[in-house]
Protein backbone atom coordinates (compact mmCIF):
# COMPACT_ATOMS: atom_id res chain seq x y z
CA UNK A 1 0.00 0.00 0.00
CA UNK A 2 1.27 3.46 -0.89
CA UNK A 3 2.34 5.63 2.02
CA UNK A 4 2.03 9.29 2.95
CA UNK A 5 -1.51 9.75 1.59
CA UNK A 6 -0.46 9.00 -1.99
CA UNK A 7 -3.05 6.98 -3.89
CA UNK A 8 -1.98 3.37 -4.44
CA UNK A 9 -1.11 2.55 -8.03
CA UNK A 10 -2.63 -0.46 -9.80
CA UNK A 11 -1.59 -1.70 -13.22
CA UNK A 12 -4.44 -3.84 -14.58
CA UNK A 13 -3.82 -6.33 -17.39
CA UNK A 14 -6.74 -7.87 -19.26
CA UNK A 15 -7.64 -9.55 -22.52
CA UNK A 16 -11.37 -9.02 -21.91
CA UNK A 17 -12.42 -5.41 -22.17
CA UNK A 18 -14.72 -3.28 -24.35
CA UNK A 19 -15.09 -2.99 -27.35
CA UNK A 20 -15.75 -6.71 -26.93
CA UNK A 21 -19.06 -7.45 -25.23
CA UNK A 22 -19.92 -9.96 -22.56
CA UNK A 23 -19.87 -10.64 -18.84
CA UNK A 24 -16.08 -10.79 -18.59
CA UNK A 25 -15.76 -7.48 -20.42
CA UNK A 26 -18.30 -5.78 -18.16
CA UNK A 27 -16.54 -7.16 -15.10
CA UNK A 28 -13.14 -5.86 -16.14
CA UNK A 29 -14.59 -2.45 -17.02
CA UNK A 30 -16.06 -2.19 -13.52
CA UNK A 31 -12.86 -3.56 -12.02
CA UNK A 32 -11.01 -0.60 -13.55
CA UNK A 33 -13.72 1.88 -12.56
CA UNK A 34 -14.08 0.74 -8.96
CA UNK A 35 -10.33 0.56 -8.36
CA UNK A 36 -10.11 4.05 -9.84
CA UNK A 37 -12.15 5.43 -6.95
CA UNK A 38 -9.32 4.70 -4.51
CA UNK A 39 -6.29 4.09 -6.71
CA UNK A 40 -4.47 5.47 -9.69
CA UNK A 41 -5.18 2.89 -12.40
CA UNK A 42 -3.47 2.16 -15.69
CA UNK A 43 -4.67 -0.51 -18.07
CA UNK A 44 -3.05 -2.79 -20.63
CA UNK A 45 -5.88 -4.08 -22.83
CA UNK A 46 -6.93 -4.91 -26.41
CA UNK A 47 -6.91 -2.30 -29.15
CA UNK A 48 -10.06 -0.18 -29.05
CA UNK A 49 -10.36 -0.23 -25.26
CA UNK A 50 -9.32 3.38 -24.67
CA UNK A 51 -12.47 4.77 -26.25
CA UNK A 52 -14.67 2.99 -23.67
CA UNK A 53 -12.42 3.00 -20.62
CA UNK A 54 -13.63 4.59 -17.35
CA UNK A 55 -12.78 8.24 -16.94
CA UNK A 56 -9.29 8.83 -15.57
CA UNK A 57 -7.94 5.38 -16.50
CA UNK A 58 -4.97 5.54 -18.87
CA UNK A 59 -5.00 2.72 -21.43
CA UNK A 60 -2.14 1.10 -23.31
CA UNK A 61 -3.58 -0.86 -26.21
CA UNK A 62 -2.30 -4.08 -27.77
CA UNK A 63 -3.79 -5.82 -30.86
CA UNK A 64 -5.98 -8.70 -29.68
CA UNK A 65 -5.34 -11.19 -32.45
CA UNK A 66 -3.64 -13.56 -32.71
CA UNK A 67 -3.74 -14.56 -29.04
CA UNK A 68 -0.08 -15.59 -28.83
CA UNK A 69 1.04 -12.24 -30.19
CA UNK A 70 -1.31 -10.40 -27.83
CA UNK A 71 0.13 -12.22 -24.82
CA UNK A 72 3.71 -11.47 -25.82
CA UNK A 73 3.09 -7.81 -26.62
CA UNK A 74 0.93 -7.27 -23.53
CA UNK A 75 3.64 -8.81 -21.34
CA UNK A 76 6.35 -6.58 -22.80
CA UNK A 77 4.14 -3.48 -22.58
CA UNK A 78 3.22 -4.27 -18.96
CA UNK A 79 6.87 -4.77 -18.01
CA UNK A 80 7.86 -1.40 -19.50
CA UNK A 81 4.95 0.35 -17.84
CA UNK A 82 5.68 -1.23 -14.47
CA UNK A 83 9.34 -0.23 -14.55
CA UNK A 84 8.57 3.38 -15.47
CA UNK A 85 5.40 3.96 -13.42
CA UNK A 86 6.26 1.68 -10.46
CA UNK A 87 2.78 0.51 -9.38
CA UNK A 88 2.05 -0.93 -5.96
CA UNK A 89 0.06 -3.79 -7.49
CA UNK A 90 0.00 -5.47 -10.87
CA UNK A 91 -3.38 -7.16 -11.27
CA UNK A 92 -4.25 -9.76 -13.90
CA UNK A 93 -7.92 -9.55 -14.88
CA UNK A 94 -7.89 -13.32 -15.39
CA UNK A 95 -5.59 -16.26 -14.86
CA UNK A 96 -4.55 -16.02 -18.51
CA UNK A 97 -2.73 -12.75 -17.77
CA UNK A 98 -1.02 -14.05 -14.63
CA UNK A 99 2.42 -14.62 -16.22
CA UNK A 100 2.41 -11.09 -17.62
CA UNK A 101 1.42 -9.69 -14.23
CA UNK A 102 4.05 -11.73 -12.40
CA UNK A 103 6.86 -10.68 -14.76
CA UNK A 104 5.80 -7.02 -14.75
CA UNK A 105 5.61 -6.95 -10.95
CA UNK A 106 9.04 -8.53 -10.68
CA UNK A 107 10.51 -5.70 -12.70
CA UNK A 108 9.56 -3.03 -10.17
CA UNK A 109 9.12 -4.79 -6.84
CA UNK A 110 5.32 -4.55 -6.92
CA UNK A 111 2.97 -7.13 -5.51
CA UNK A 112 0.99 -9.18 -8.00
CA UNK A 113 -2.54 -10.53 -7.98
CA UNK A 114 -4.95 -12.29 -10.31
CA UNK A 115 -8.74 -12.28 -10.44
CA UNK A 116 -9.66 -15.83 -11.48
CA UNK A 117 -12.93 -17.05 -12.93
CA UNK A 118 -12.80 -20.86 -12.95
CA UNK A 119 -12.05 -21.85 -16.52
CA UNK A 120 -8.72 -20.01 -16.34
CA UNK A 121 -7.73 -22.49 -13.60
CA UNK A 122 -9.17 -25.66 -15.12
CA UNK A 123 -8.05 -25.21 -18.76
CA UNK A 124 -6.75 -28.66 -19.77
CA UNK A 125 -4.00 -27.58 -22.17
CA UNK A 126 -0.73 -29.18 -20.90
CA UNK A 127 1.43 -26.13 -21.70
CA UNK A 128 -1.00 -23.85 -19.87
CA UNK A 129 -0.94 -26.11 -16.84
CA UNK A 130 2.84 -26.44 -16.89
CA UNK A 131 3.56 -22.72 -17.18
CA UNK A 132 0.54 -20.84 -15.82
CA UNK A 133 -0.25 -22.88 -12.70
CA UNK A 134 3.19 -22.45 -11.08
CA UNK A 135 3.00 -18.68 -11.57
CA UNK A 136 -0.50 -18.53 -10.14
CA UNK A 137 0.88 -20.24 -7.04
CA UNK A 138 3.38 -17.38 -6.73
CA UNK A 139 0.77 -14.63 -6.72
CA UNK A 140 0.62 -12.49 -3.60
CA UNK A 141 -3.18 -12.58 -3.89
CA UNK A 142 -5.59 -14.72 -5.89
CA UNK A 143 -9.09 -13.27 -5.97
CA UNK A 144 -11.72 -15.88 -6.87
CA UNK A 145 -15.18 -15.09 -8.23
CA UNK A 146 -16.93 -17.81 -6.19
CA UNK A 147 -16.50 -20.49 -3.55
CA UNK A 148 -16.21 -23.10 -6.31
CA UNK A 149 -13.39 -21.19 -7.99
CA UNK A 150 -11.63 -20.64 -4.66
CA UNK A 151 -11.78 -24.38 -3.98
CA UNK A 152 -10.31 -25.06 -7.41
CA UNK A 153 -7.52 -22.56 -6.72
CA UNK A 154 -6.64 -24.28 -3.46
CA UNK A 155 -6.66 -27.67 -5.20
CA UNK A 156 -3.92 -26.36 -7.51
CA UNK A 157 -1.69 -25.68 -4.51
CA UNK A 158 -2.43 -21.97 -4.11
CA UNK A 159 -2.08 -21.23 -0.39
CA UNK A 160 -5.45 -20.72 1.32
CA UNK A 161 -4.32 -17.51 3.02
CA UNK A 162 -3.64 -15.97 -0.38
CA UNK A 163 -7.11 -16.76 -1.76
CA UNK A 164 -9.94 -14.25 -1.33
CA UNK A 165 -13.48 -14.52 -2.69
CA UNK A 166 -14.99 -11.44 -4.34
CA UNK A 167 -18.17 -12.09 -6.29
CA UNK A 168 -18.73 -10.15 -9.53
CA UNK A 169 -21.16 -7.26 -9.34
CA UNK A 170 -24.24 -6.03 -11.13
CA UNK A 171 -26.10 -2.85 -11.94
CA UNK A 172 -29.30 -2.20 -10.00
CA UNK A 173 -31.62 -0.71 -12.63
CA UNK A 174 -34.75 1.24 -11.89
CA UNK A 175 -37.98 -0.62 -12.62
CA UNK A 176 -39.45 0.26 -16.02
CA UNK A 177 -43.19 -0.36 -16.31
CA UNK A 178 -43.09 0.01 -20.10
CA UNK A 179 -40.24 -2.43 -20.74
CA UNK A 180 -42.36 -5.58 -20.87
CA UNK A 181 -44.71 -4.33 -23.58
CA UNK A 182 -41.93 -2.51 -25.46
CA UNK A 183 -39.74 -5.60 -25.73
CA UNK A 184 -42.55 -7.94 -26.68
CA UNK A 185 -43.89 -5.63 -29.36
CA UNK A 186 -40.41 -5.14 -30.80
CA UNK A 187 -39.89 -8.89 -31.17
CA UNK A 188 -43.42 -9.91 -32.08
CA UNK A 189 -44.07 -11.79 -28.83
CA UNK A 190 -47.46 -12.38 -27.25
CA UNK A 191 -48.03 -9.89 -24.45
CA UNK A 192 -49.39 -12.54 -22.07
CA UNK A 193 -47.59 -15.79 -23.02
CA UNK A 194 -44.91 -17.08 -20.61
CA UNK A 195 -41.51 -15.79 -21.68
CA UNK A 196 -38.37 -17.65 -20.63
CA UNK A 197 -35.06 -15.84 -21.09
CA UNK A 198 -31.51 -17.13 -21.62
CA UNK A 199 -28.62 -14.67 -21.69
CA UNK A 200 -25.01 -15.52 -22.47
CA UNK A 201 -22.57 -16.94 -24.97
CA UNK A 202 -23.75 -20.05 -26.77
CA UNK A 203 -21.38 -22.77 -25.62
CA UNK A 204 -21.66 -26.42 -24.71
CA UNK A 205 -21.38 -25.49 -21.04
CA UNK A 206 -24.43 -23.20 -21.23
CA UNK A 207 -26.54 -26.14 -22.40
CA UNK A 208 -29.14 -24.39 -24.59
CA UNK A 209 -29.30 -27.16 -27.18
CA UNK A 210 -29.96 -29.74 -24.49
CA UNK A 211 -32.55 -27.43 -22.92
CA UNK A 212 -34.63 -27.05 -26.07
CA UNK A 213 -34.42 -30.80 -26.70
CA UNK A 214 -35.05 -32.13 -23.19
CA UNK A 215 -36.70 -29.45 -21.04
CA UNK A 216 -38.62 -27.05 -23.27
CA UNK A 217 -40.97 -29.74 -24.71
CA UNK A 218 -42.14 -30.58 -21.15
CA UNK A 219 -42.88 -26.89 -20.51
CA UNK A 220 -44.69 -26.45 -23.83
CA UNK A 221 -46.97 -29.36 -22.97
CA UNK A 222 -48.37 -27.22 -20.15
CA UNK A 223 -47.96 -23.83 -21.84
CA UNK A 224 -48.16 -24.23 -25.64
CA UNK A 225 -47.56 -20.52 -26.19
CA UNK A 226 -44.43 -20.31 -24.01
CA UNK A 227 -41.39 -18.81 -25.72
CA UNK A 228 -37.69 -19.13 -24.99
CA UNK A 229 -35.88 -15.92 -25.96
CA UNK A 230 -32.13 -16.50 -26.39
CA UNK A 231 -29.88 -13.45 -26.07
CA UNK A 232 -26.29 -14.13 -27.12
CA UNK A 233 -24.22 -15.66 -29.86
CA UNK A 234 -21.46 -18.21 -30.31
CA UNK A 235 -18.13 -17.05 -28.77
CA UNK A 236 -15.45 -15.57 -31.03
CA UNK A 237 -12.52 -15.01 -28.66
CA UNK A 238 -13.17 -17.43 -25.80
CA UNK A 239 -10.17 -18.97 -24.06
CA UNK A 240 -11.58 -22.49 -24.26
CA UNK A 241 -15.15 -23.01 -25.30
CA UNK A 242 -17.03 -25.46 -27.47
CA UNK A 243 -19.63 -23.42 -29.28
CA UNK A 244 -23.26 -24.31 -29.83
CA UNK A 245 -24.20 -22.57 -33.06
CA UNK A 246 -27.60 -20.89 -33.35
CA UNK A 247 -28.33 -23.28 -36.21
CA UNK A 248 -27.67 -26.34 -34.03
CA UNK A 249 -30.02 -25.00 -31.36
CA UNK A 250 -32.76 -24.44 -33.93
CA UNK A 251 -32.21 -27.91 -35.34
CA UNK A 252 -32.65 -29.37 -31.86
CA UNK A 253 -35.86 -27.36 -31.45
CA UNK A 254 -37.12 -28.60 -34.84
CA UNK A 255 -36.43 -32.20 -33.86
CA UNK A 256 -38.28 -31.69 -30.55
CA UNK A 257 -41.22 -29.94 -32.20
CA UNK A 258 -40.60 -26.65 -30.39
CA UNK A 259 -39.14 -24.51 -33.18
CA UNK A 260 -42.08 -22.10 -32.92
CA UNK A 261 -41.29 -21.62 -29.23
CA UNK A 262 -37.70 -20.44 -29.70
CA UNK A 263 -36.49 -16.95 -30.64
CA UNK A 264 -32.79 -16.32 -31.23
CA UNK A 265 -32.21 -12.60 -30.70
CA UNK A 266 -28.41 -12.36 -30.98
CA UNK A 267 -26.43 -9.94 -28.83
CA UNK A 268 -28.19 -7.19 -26.89
CA UNK A 269 -26.77 -4.52 -24.63
CA UNK A 270 -27.92 -1.36 -22.91
CA UNK A 271 -31.64 -0.69 -22.74
CA UNK A 272 -32.62 -3.56 -25.11
CA UNK A 273 -30.96 -6.02 -22.70
CA UNK A 274 -32.63 -4.39 -19.69
CA UNK A 275 -35.95 -4.63 -21.53
CA UNK A 276 -35.37 -8.33 -22.12
CA UNK A 277 -34.88 -8.96 -18.39
CA UNK A 278 -37.89 -6.83 -17.41
CA UNK A 279 -40.09 -8.48 -20.06
CA UNK A 280 -39.36 -12.10 -19.12
CA UNK A 281 -41.24 -14.22 -16.62
CA UNK A 282 -38.24 -16.40 -15.75
CA UNK A 283 -34.52 -16.68 -16.49
CA UNK A 284 -33.30 -20.20 -17.30
CA UNK A 285 -29.68 -21.22 -16.78
CA UNK A 286 -29.27 -24.88 -17.81
CA UNK A 287 -25.55 -25.10 -17.09
CA UNK A 288 -23.91 -28.45 -17.77
CA UNK A 289 -21.20 -30.15 -15.73
CA UNK A 290 -18.29 -30.60 -18.15
CA UNK A 291 -14.81 -31.69 -17.09
CA UNK A 292 -12.27 -28.84 -17.22
CA UNK A 293 -14.99 -26.35 -18.22
CA UNK A 294 -16.68 -25.21 -15.03
CA UNK A 295 -19.17 -22.39 -14.58
CA UNK A 296 -17.17 -20.16 -12.29
CA UNK A 297 -20.05 -17.97 -11.09
CA UNK A 298 -23.10 -17.21 -13.26
CA UNK A 299 -23.23 -13.43 -13.51
CA UNK A 300 -26.39 -13.47 -15.64
CA UNK A 301 -28.36 -14.98 -12.75
CA UNK A 302 -27.44 -12.04 -10.54
CA UNK A 303 -28.20 -9.60 -13.37
CA UNK A 304 -31.62 -11.23 -13.73
CA UNK A 305 -32.20 -10.88 -9.99
CA UNK A 306 -31.34 -7.18 -10.18
CA UNK A 307 -34.33 -6.86 -12.52
CA UNK A 308 -36.58 -8.80 -10.13
CA UNK A 309 -36.38 -11.87 -12.37
CA UNK A 310 -35.99 -15.32 -10.82
CA UNK A 311 -33.65 -17.99 -12.22
CA UNK A 312 -34.01 -21.74 -12.53
CA UNK A 313 -30.56 -23.33 -12.88
CA UNK A 314 -28.74 -26.59 -12.61
CA UNK A 315 -26.82 -26.58 -9.34
CA UNK A 316 -23.15 -26.83 -10.23
CA UNK A 317 -19.95 -24.79 -10.07
CA UNK A 318 -20.32 -21.21 -8.91
CA UNK A 319 -24.08 -21.19 -9.51
CA UNK A 320 -24.53 -21.94 -5.80
CA UNK A 321 -23.23 -18.41 -5.11
CA UNK A 322 -25.24 -16.73 -7.88
CA UNK A 323 -28.69 -18.21 -7.13
CA UNK A 324 -30.28 -18.37 -3.68
CA UNK A 325 -32.64 -21.34 -3.47
CA UNK A 326 -36.17 -20.17 -2.77
CA UNK A 327 -35.13 -16.49 -2.71
CA UNK A 328 -33.79 -15.56 -6.15
CA UNK A 329 -34.63 -18.81 -7.89
CA UNK A 330 -34.57 -22.58 -7.86
CA UNK A 331 -31.66 -25.00 -8.09
CA UNK A 332 -32.05 -28.40 -9.74
CA UNK A 333 -29.77 -31.44 -9.71
CA UNK A 334 -27.48 -31.30 -12.77
CA UNK A 335 -28.91 -33.09 -15.79
CA UNK A 336 -32.38 -33.61 -14.29
CA UNK A 337 -34.43 -32.36 -17.25
CA UNK A 338 -37.75 -33.40 -15.73
CA UNK A 339 -36.87 -31.67 -12.45
CA UNK A 340 -35.82 -28.53 -14.31
CA UNK A 341 -39.14 -28.43 -16.18
CA UNK A 342 -41.07 -28.94 -12.92
CA UNK A 343 -39.18 -26.08 -11.29
CA UNK A 344 -39.91 -23.78 -14.23
CA UNK A 345 -43.61 -24.65 -14.20
CA UNK A 346 -43.75 -24.18 -10.42
CA UNK A 347 -42.19 -20.71 -10.56
CA UNK A 348 -44.46 -19.70 -13.43
CA UNK A 349 -47.44 -20.81 -11.35
CA UNK A 350 -46.18 -19.38 -8.05
CA UNK A 351 -43.68 -16.58 -8.76
CA UNK A 352 -41.11 -15.73 -6.12
CA UNK A 353 -41.53 -12.25 -4.54
CA UNK A 354 -39.76 -9.68 -6.71
CA UNK A 355 -38.67 -7.65 -3.66
CA UNK A 356 -36.82 -10.66 -2.26
CA UNK A 357 -35.17 -11.34 -5.60
CA UNK A 358 -33.95 -7.75 -5.91
CA UNK A 359 -32.87 -7.76 -2.27
CA UNK A 360 -30.61 -10.71 -3.00
CA UNK A 361 -29.06 -8.81 -5.94
CA UNK A 362 -28.32 -5.73 -3.82
CA UNK A 363 -25.50 -7.61 -2.09
CA UNK A 364 -23.76 -7.76 -5.49
CA UNK A 365 -23.93 -4.06 -6.38
CA UNK A 366 -20.81 -2.84 -8.17
CA UNK A 367 -20.04 -0.48 -5.30
CA UNK A 368 -19.81 -3.43 -2.92
CA UNK A 369 -17.70 -5.30 -5.44
CA UNK A 370 -15.32 -2.33 -5.53
CA UNK A 371 -15.08 -2.15 -1.75
CA UNK A 372 -14.19 -5.84 -1.56
CA UNK A 373 -11.60 -5.59 -4.33
CA UNK A 374 -9.85 -2.63 -2.71
CA UNK A 375 -9.93 -4.44 0.63
CA UNK A 376 -8.41 -7.56 -0.97
CA UNK A 377 -5.57 -5.42 -2.35
CA UNK A 378 -5.28 -3.48 0.91
CA UNK A 379 -6.01 -0.22 -0.88
CA UNK A 380 -9.11 0.82 1.08
CA UNK A 381 -7.29 2.88 3.78
CA UNK A 382 -6.10 5.30 1.09
CA UNK A 383 -9.65 6.13 -0.09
Amino acid sequence: MAEGGVRPRVLLLTRNFPPLLGGMERLNWHLAEELGRCCAVRLVAPAGSAARAPQGVAVHEVPLQPLRTFLVQATLRARREARSWRPDWVLAGSGLMAPAAWWAAGGCGARCAAYVHGLDLSLPHPVYRALWHPLLRRMDRVIANSRATASLARSLGIASQRVTIVHPGTELPQADAQARLRFRLRHGLDAEAPLLLSVGRLTERKGLRQFVAEVLPRIVQQHPGAVLAVVGDAPEHALYAQAQSPRSILQAAQAAGTEANVRLLGKLEGRPLHDAYFSADLHVFPIREIANDIEGFGMVSVEAAAHGLATVAYACGGVFDAVSEGVSGRLVAPGDAAGFARAVLDVLERPLPADGIRGFAEAFAWERFGARITEALQCAPAC
